[in-house]
């Protein structure tokens, strides 16, 4: 991708996969919680989670949430009934990216893992 403007910092990290864990409202704002603090970024906010609650399709049922950083964010989306998310940071400030895979793989006990750093 053309990075169209080279001033501004930017890393973005996606990271895919199965979970284990059972996740609930609670569980996501731990991990909002957590992983910034790994990973030495600044929130500015509580996490916003929504969880739709029958209002679209079964099979999409779960959480959206966001944490705010001082640096850009973080946004979480879980299937819970597929028992998959798709975690993404999006900072203007670096981070390391293998450390937050890490946390986010051990975090939600994840038995199958994609991530792509851009």
């Amino acid at each position: 991708m053309e990075d169209l403007a080279p001033q501004i910092t930017r890393q973005r990290l996606l990271v895919e996969g199965h979970f284990t864990r059972p996740v609930d409202e609670a569980v996501i704002r731990e991990f909002l919680a957590a992983l910034p603090q790994a990973l030495d970024l600044r929130v500015y906010g509580e996490p916003t989670i929504f969880a739709p609650g029958g209002a679209g399709r079964e099979e999409n049922e779960g959480y959206d949430a966001f944490v705010p950083l001082v640096d850009s964010g973080i946004s979480l989306y879980v299937w819970t009934g597929a028992s998959f998310l798709a975690l993404v940071l999006f900072t203007c400030k670096r981070f390391d990216a293998g450390r937050a895979l890490a946390r986010t793989r051990e975090f939600f006990a994840m038995t199958s893992v994609a991530s792509q750093e851009f």
